[in-house]
Protein backbone atom coordinates (compact mmCIF):
# COMPACT_ATOMS: atom_id res chain seq x y z
CA UNK A 1 0.00 0.00 0.00
CA UNK A 2 3.01 2.29 0.41
CA UNK A 3 2.68 3.74 -3.09
CA UNK A 4 -1.08 3.35 -3.55
CA UNK A 5 -2.93 6.42 -4.77
CA UNK A 6 -5.31 7.73 -2.15
CA UNK A 7 -8.35 7.20 -4.37
CA UNK A 8 -7.61 3.45 -4.54
CA UNK A 9 -7.90 2.95 -0.79
CA UNK A 10 -11.02 1.13 0.40
CA UNK A 11 -12.23 3.24 3.32
CA UNK A 12 -15.18 2.74 5.64
CA UNK A 13 -16.89 5.19 7.96
CA UNK A 14 -18.55 4.13 11.22
CA UNK A 15 -21.13 6.54 12.58
CA UNK A 16 -21.64 7.82 9.05
CA UNK A 17 -25.03 9.27 9.91
CA UNK A 18 -23.55 11.28 12.78
CA UNK A 19 -20.05 12.65 13.42
CA UNK A 20 -18.54 10.38 10.76
CA UNK A 21 -20.62 12.16 8.14
CA UNK A 22 -18.78 15.39 8.88
CA UNK A 23 -15.84 14.07 6.86
CA UNK A 24 -17.85 13.94 3.63
CA UNK A 25 -16.63 17.29 2.26
CA UNK A 26 -13.03 16.46 3.15
CA UNK A 27 -13.29 13.08 1.41
CA UNK A 28 -14.73 14.68 -1.70
CA UNK A 29 -12.09 17.42 -1.76
CA UNK A 30 -9.30 14.86 -1.42
CA UNK A 31 -10.77 12.60 -4.07
CA UNK A 32 -11.27 9.74 -1.62
CA UNK A 33 -14.00 7.21 -2.36
CA UNK A 34 -15.83 5.86 0.67
CA UNK A 35 -16.34 2.16 0.01
CA UNK A 36 -18.61 1.35 2.98
CA UNK A 37 -20.63 3.20 5.58
CA UNK A 38 -22.02 1.99 8.89
CA UNK A 39 -24.65 3.43 11.21
CA UNK A 40 -27.06 1.76 13.64
CA UNK A 41 -29.90 4.03 12.50
CA UNK A 42 -31.21 2.60 9.17
CA UNK A 43 -32.70 5.92 8.03
CA UNK A 44 -29.53 7.85 8.68
CA UNK A 45 -27.55 5.03 7.10
CA UNK A 46 -29.48 5.27 3.83
CA UNK A 47 -28.96 9.03 3.70
CA UNK A 48 -25.24 8.68 4.48
CA UNK A 49 -24.76 6.01 1.82
CA UNK A 50 -26.34 8.31 -0.75
CA UNK A 51 -24.31 11.33 0.33
CA UNK A 52 -21.00 9.44 0.24
CA UNK A 53 -21.86 7.37 -2.82
CA UNK A 54 -20.81 4.30 -0.83
CA UNK A 55 -20.77 0.87 -2.44
CA UNK A 56 -21.85 -0.92 0.74
CA UNK A 57 -23.80 -0.05 3.86
CA UNK A 58 -24.11 -1.78 7.22
CA UNK A 59 -25.86 -1.39 10.55
CA UNK A 60 -23.30 -3.64 12.28
CA UNK A 61 -19.65 -2.59 12.58
CA UNK A 62 -18.35 -6.14 12.83
CA UNK A 63 -20.14 -7.12 9.65
CA UNK A 64 -18.62 -4.17 7.81
CA UNK A 65 -15.14 -5.24 8.87
CA UNK A 66 -15.77 -8.88 7.98
CA UNK A 67 -17.31 -8.30 4.56
CA UNK A 68 -15.94 -5.05 3.09
CA UNK A 69 -12.22 -5.84 2.82
CA UNK A 70 -11.36 -2.35 4.04
CA UNK A 71 -7.93 -0.76 4.05
CA UNK A 72 -8.93 1.81 6.66
CA UNK A 73 -11.87 2.91 8.80
CA UNK A 74 -12.87 6.29 10.23
CA UNK A 75 -14.58 5.85 13.61
CA UNK A 76 -17.04 8.65 14.29
CA UNK A 77 -19.29 6.77 16.71
CA UNK A 78 -20.14 7.66 20.34
CA UNK A 79 -17.18 7.87 22.74
CA UNK A 80 -17.75 4.60 24.54
CA UNK A 81 -17.42 2.64 21.26
CA UNK A 82 -14.14 4.14 20.07
CA UNK A 83 -11.70 1.78 21.77
CA UNK A 84 -13.58 -1.46 21.13
CA UNK A 85 -14.19 -0.67 17.47
CA UNK A 86 -10.58 0.45 17.01
CA UNK A 87 -9.37 -2.83 18.51
CA UNK A 88 -11.64 -4.86 16.22
CA UNK A 89 -10.28 -3.06 13.17
CA UNK A 90 -6.64 -3.26 14.22
CA UNK A 91 -6.96 -6.99 14.85
CA UNK A 92 -7.99 -7.35 11.19
CA UNK A 93 -5.07 -5.23 9.99
CA UNK A 94 -7.34 -2.29 9.14
CA UNK A 95 -5.92 1.22 9.67
CA UNK A 96 -7.89 3.32 12.17
CA UNK A 97 -8.64 7.01 12.55
CA UNK A 98 -10.66 7.38 15.74
CA UNK A 99 -12.59 10.35 17.02
CA UNK A 100 -11.82 11.59 20.53
CA UNK A 101 -11.49 10.44 23.18
CA UNK A 102 -9.48 7.28 22.44
CA UNK A 103 -11.10 5.33 25.28
CA UNK A 104 -13.34 5.74 28.33
CA UNK A 105 -11.44 3.56 30.83
CA UNK A 106 -7.89 2.62 31.79
CA UNK A 107 -8.60 -1.00 30.92
CA UNK A 108 -9.68 0.01 27.41
CA UNK A 109 -6.47 2.02 27.04
CA UNK A 110 -4.37 -1.02 27.91
CA UNK A 111 -6.23 -3.20 25.40
CA UNK A 112 -5.98 -0.56 22.69
CA UNK A 113 -2.24 -0.08 23.17
CA UNK A 114 -1.74 -3.84 23.03
CA UNK A 115 -3.80 -4.09 19.83
CA UNK A 116 -1.68 -1.37 18.23
CA UNK A 117 1.54 -3.18 19.19
CA UNK A 118 0.31 -6.44 17.69
CA UNK A 119 -1.20 -4.96 14.52
CA UNK A 120 0.61 -3.95 11.39
CA UNK A 121 -1.99 -1.25 10.84
CA UNK A 122 -1.71 2.41 11.82
CA UNK A 123 -3.77 4.10 14.51
CA UNK A 124 -4.41 7.86 14.58
CA UNK A 125 -6.47 9.96 16.96
CA UNK A 126 -8.56 12.58 15.14
CA UNK A 127 -7.89 15.50 17.47
CA UNK A 128 -8.96 18.38 15.24
CA UNK A 129 -7.82 21.19 17.55
CA UNK A 130 -4.21 20.36 16.70
CA UNK A 131 -4.91 21.49 13.12
CA UNK A 132 -6.80 24.73 13.77
CA UNK A 133 -4.95 27.66 12.23
CA UNK A 134 -3.99 29.58 15.41
CA UNK A 135 -2.77 26.41 17.10
CA UNK A 136 -0.68 25.48 14.06
CA UNK A 137 0.90 28.95 13.93
CA UNK A 138 1.78 28.82 17.63
CA UNK A 139 3.31 25.36 17.18
CA UNK A 140 5.54 26.64 14.37
CA UNK A 141 6.58 29.63 16.48
CA UNK A 142 7.43 27.31 19.37
CA UNK A 143 9.51 25.18 16.99
CA UNK A 144 11.31 28.32 15.79
CA UNK A 145 12.27 29.09 19.38
CA UNK A 146 10.30 32.32 19.78
CA UNK A 147 8.73 31.18 23.06
CA UNK A 148 12.01 29.91 24.51
CA UNK A 149 11.29 27.00 26.84
CA UNK A 150 7.55 26.56 27.28
CA UNK A 151 6.62 25.65 30.85
CA UNK A 152 3.00 26.64 31.53
CA UNK A 153 -0.27 26.39 29.60
CA UNK A 154 -4.01 26.68 30.14
CA UNK A 155 -6.91 25.31 28.15
CA UNK A 156 -10.67 25.71 28.57
CA UNK A 157 -13.44 23.77 26.87
CA UNK A 158 -16.74 25.45 27.78
CA UNK A 159 -19.66 23.93 25.90
CA UNK A 160 -23.11 23.84 27.50
CA UNK A 161 -24.62 20.52 26.38
CA UNK A 162 -27.72 19.95 28.51
CA UNK A 163 -30.11 19.91 25.54
CA UNK A 164 -27.73 17.87 23.39
CA UNK A 165 -27.45 15.35 26.24
CA UNK A 166 -31.07 14.44 25.65
CA UNK A 167 -30.69 14.15 21.88
CA UNK A 168 -27.58 11.97 22.21
CA UNK A 169 -27.99 9.96 25.44
CA UNK A 170 -24.43 8.65 25.30
CA UNK A 171 -23.26 12.17 26.16
CA UNK A 172 -25.46 12.13 29.26
CA UNK A 173 -23.72 8.93 30.33
CA UNK A 174 -20.10 9.47 29.28
CA UNK A 175 -19.58 13.24 29.21
CA UNK A 176 -21.79 14.59 31.99
CA UNK A 177 -22.49 11.28 33.78
CA UNK A 178 -18.92 10.84 35.06
CA UNK A 179 -17.22 13.24 37.44
CA UNK A 180 -13.89 14.73 36.43
CA UNK A 181 -12.47 15.76 33.06
CA UNK A 182 -14.30 13.55 30.57
CA UNK A 183 -13.44 15.45 27.38
CA UNK A 184 -10.03 17.02 27.75
CA UNK A 185 -8.26 16.13 24.49
CA UNK A 186 -9.35 19.32 22.70
CA UNK A 187 -7.19 21.22 25.17
CA UNK A 188 -4.43 18.72 25.78
CA UNK A 189 -3.78 18.11 22.08
CA UNK A 190 -2.56 21.63 21.27
CA UNK A 191 -0.93 22.11 24.69
CA UNK A 192 1.22 19.00 24.32
CA UNK A 193 2.28 19.90 20.80
CA UNK A 194 3.47 23.24 22.19
CA UNK A 195 5.58 21.36 24.74
CA UNK A 196 7.42 19.02 22.34
CA UNK A 197 8.86 15.84 23.79
CA UNK A 198 7.02 16.35 27.07
CA UNK A 199 4.23 14.34 28.69
CA UNK A 200 1.94 14.62 31.69
CA UNK A 201 3.18 12.50 34.59
CA UNK A 202 0.61 13.35 37.29
CA UNK A 203 -2.74 15.11 37.68
CA UNK A 204 -5.10 16.32 40.36
CA UNK A 205 -8.71 17.40 39.82
CA UNK A 206 -11.38 19.33 41.68
CA UNK A 207 -14.89 20.47 40.83
CA UNK A 208 -17.18 23.42 41.54
CA UNK A 209 -20.17 21.44 42.81
CA UNK A 210 -23.54 20.52 41.31
CA UNK A 211 -25.99 23.26 40.31
CA UNK A 212 -28.06 21.80 37.44
CA UNK A 213 -30.53 18.95 37.04
CA UNK A 214 -31.47 16.99 33.96
CA UNK A 215 -35.09 16.87 32.68
CA UNK A 216 -35.79 13.90 34.96
CA UNK A 217 -34.76 15.94 38.01
CA UNK A 218 -31.47 14.14 38.61
CA UNK A 219 -28.28 16.03 39.38
CA UNK A 220 -25.57 15.58 36.77
CA UNK A 221 -22.80 13.35 38.09
CA UNK A 222 -20.20 15.63 36.51
CA UNK A 223 -19.60 18.74 38.60
CA UNK A 224 -20.34 21.88 36.60
CA UNK A 225 -16.74 22.96 36.14
CA UNK A 226 -13.88 20.51 36.61
CA UNK A 227 -10.33 21.79 36.74
CA UNK A 228 -7.39 19.45 36.22
CA UNK A 229 -3.82 20.43 37.07
CA UNK A 230 -1.21 18.55 35.08
CA UNK A 231 2.44 18.14 36.10
CA UNK A 232 4.75 17.55 33.15
CA UNK A 233 7.89 15.43 33.01
CA UNK A 234 9.93 18.59 32.34
CA UNK A 235 8.64 20.17 35.55
CA UNK A 236 6.13 22.36 33.69
CA UNK A 237 2.47 22.79 34.57
CA UNK A 238 -0.79 22.83 32.61
CA UNK A 239 -4.31 23.62 33.71
CA UNK A 240 -7.39 22.30 31.92
CA UNK A 241 -10.96 23.40 32.64
CA UNK A 242 -13.86 21.46 31.16
CA UNK A 243 -17.46 22.63 31.66
CA UNK A 244 -20.37 21.18 29.69
CA UNK A 245 -23.16 22.27 32.03
CA UNK A 246 -22.86 25.92 33.05
CA UNK A 247 -25.17 28.40 31.32
CA UNK A 248 -22.81 30.54 29.25
CA UNK A 249 -21.57 31.06 25.65
CA UNK A 250 -19.31 28.47 24.03
CA UNK A 251 -15.61 28.90 24.56
CA UNK A 252 -12.45 27.05 23.52
CA UNK A 253 -9.47 29.02 24.77
CA UNK A 254 -5.75 28.61 25.35
CA UNK A 255 -2.81 30.27 27.05
CA UNK A 256 0.88 29.45 26.74
CA UNK A 257 3.87 30.78 28.65
CA UNK A 258 7.52 30.36 27.75
CA UNK A 259 10.73 31.93 28.90
CA UNK A 260 10.72 34.43 26.00
CA UNK A 261 7.10 34.59 24.88
CA UNK A 262 3.44 34.25 25.77
CA UNK A 263 0.22 33.48 23.88
CA UNK A 264 -3.43 34.08 24.71
CA UNK A 265 -6.29 33.07 22.44
CA UNK A 266 -9.34 35.27 22.13
CA UNK A 267 -12.22 34.59 24.48
CA UNK A 268 -14.88 36.13 22.23
CA UNK A 269 -15.46 35.63 18.51
CA UNK A 270 -14.08 38.53 16.49
CA UNK A 271 -11.41 39.40 19.04
CA UNK A 272 -7.75 38.83 18.09
CA UNK A 273 -5.56 36.02 19.37
CA UNK A 274 -2.41 37.66 20.68
CA UNK A 275 1.24 36.99 21.46
CA UNK A 276 4.04 38.72 23.29
CA UNK A 277 7.52 37.84 22.06
CA UNK A 278 10.69 39.14 23.65
CA UNK A 279 12.57 38.98 20.34
CA UNK A 280 9.88 40.80 18.36
CA UNK A 281 8.36 43.30 20.80
CA UNK A 282 10.22 46.35 21.98
CA UNK A 283 7.59 47.31 24.53
CA UNK A 284 7.31 44.77 27.35
CA UNK A 285 3.60 45.53 27.89
CA UNK A 286 2.55 45.36 24.23
CA UNK A 287 0.73 42.39 22.75
CA UNK A 288 0.77 41.65 19.02
CA UNK A 289 -2.04 40.06 17.03
CA UNK A 290 -1.20 36.45 16.16
CA UNK A 291 -2.51 37.10 12.64
CA UNK A 292 0.51 39.34 12.06
CA UNK A 293 2.66 36.19 12.00
CA UNK A 294 0.48 34.13 9.68
CA UNK A 295 2.48 34.76 6.50
CA UNK A 296 5.73 33.87 8.22
CA UNK A 297 4.73 30.88 10.30
CA UNK A 298 1.63 29.25 8.82
CA UNK A 299 3.23 26.22 7.09
CA UNK A 300 3.01 25.75 3.33
CA UNK A 301 0.91 22.58 3.63
CA UNK A 302 -1.78 24.51 5.53
CA UNK A 303 -1.79 27.35 3.00
CA UNK A 304 -1.76 25.00 0.02
CA UNK A 305 -4.88 23.13 1.09
CA UNK A 306 -6.77 26.04 2.69
CA UNK A 307 -9.28 26.67 -0.15
CA UNK A 308 -10.47 23.05 -0.02
CA UNK A 309 -9.99 22.60 3.71
CA UNK A 310 -12.14 25.56 4.70
CA UNK A 311 -15.14 23.91 3.03
CA UNK A 312 -14.84 21.15 5.64
CA UNK A 313 -15.81 21.26 9.30
CA UNK A 314 -14.16 22.83 12.33
CA UNK A 315 -12.51 25.67 10.40
CA UNK A 316 -10.84 23.24 8.02
CA UNK A 317 -9.24 21.07 10.68
CA UNK A 318 -11.33 18.01 9.73
CA UNK A 319 -9.73 18.15 6.28
CA UNK A 320 -6.18 18.34 7.63
CA UNK A 321 -6.80 15.43 10.01
CA UNK A 322 -8.03 13.25 7.17
CA UNK A 323 -5.15 14.32 4.92
CA UNK A 324 -2.60 13.41 7.61
CA UNK A 325 -4.25 10.03 8.14
CA UNK A 326 -4.34 9.20 4.44
CA UNK A 327 -0.71 10.21 3.98
CA UNK A 328 0.21 8.04 6.98
CA UNK A 329 -1.47 4.89 5.68
CA UNK A 330 -0.07 5.53 2.19
CA UNK A 331 3.43 5.51 3.73
CA UNK A 332 4.16 9.15 2.96
CA UNK A 333 4.73 10.37 6.53
CA UNK A 334 4.92 9.18 10.15
CA UNK A 335 1.65 9.22 12.03
CA UNK A 336 1.38 12.64 13.75
CA UNK A 337 -1.01 11.51 16.50
CA UNK A 338 -0.29 7.83 16.99
CA UNK A 339 -1.25 5.57 19.87
CA UNK A 340 1.15 7.04 22.44
CA UNK A 341 0.20 10.63 21.61
CA UNK A 342 -3.45 9.56 21.80
CA UNK A 343 -2.84 8.10 25.26
CA UNK A 344 -0.95 11.23 26.36
CA UNK A 345 -4.14 13.18 25.57
CA UNK A 346 -6.66 10.65 26.90
CA UNK A 347 -5.15 9.17 30.07
CA UNK A 348 -4.84 12.41 32.10
CA UNK A 349 -8.62 12.90 31.94
CA UNK A 350 -9.27 9.31 32.99
CA UNK A 351 -6.88 9.65 35.93
CA UNK A 352 -8.55 12.96 36.86
CA UNK A 353 -11.77 11.01 37.35
CA UNK A 354 -10.02 8.96 40.02
CA UNK A 355 -8.48 12.07 41.60
CA UNK A 356 -11.75 13.95 41.99
CA UNK A 357 -13.24 10.94 43.80
CA UNK A 358 -10.32 11.12 46.23
CA UNK A 359 -10.71 14.82 47.09
CA UNK A 360 -8.23 16.02 44.51
CA UNK A 361 -5.21 13.90 45.40
CA UNK A 362 -2.31 13.93 42.93
CA UNK A 363 -2.18 10.66 40.96
CA UNK A 364 0.40 9.31 38.55
CA UNK A 365 -0.45 9.14 34.81
CA UNK A 366 0.87 5.93 33.22
CA UNK A 367 3.39 6.08 30.39
CA UNK A 368 2.15 3.71 27.68
CA UNK A 369 5.58 3.65 26.06
CA UNK A 370 6.72 1.28 28.81
CA UNK A 371 3.56 -0.83 29.00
Amino acid sequence: MGSSPLHCLKIGIAGAGGRGGAFRDACQSLGVHIHAVCDTNPQRLDAAAAQFGADQKYTDFGEMLAESNLDAVIIGTPMYLHAEQSIQALERGVHVMSEVTAAVSLQECRRLVQACKQSGAAYMLAENCNYMKPNVIVKEMVTAGLFGQTYYAEGEYLHELKELNELTPWRRRWQTGVNGVTYGTHNLGPILQWMPGDRIIAVCCAGSGHHYRDPRGALYENEDTCVMLCKLASGGLAQVRVDMLSNRPYGLTFKLQGTTGAYESAREHGQPDRVWLQARTRERERWIALDDFEDEFLPPWWKQHAPAALRSGHDGSDYYILLAFLETIAGRRPCPIGIHEAMDMTLPGLISQQSILQNGVWLEVPDTRIW
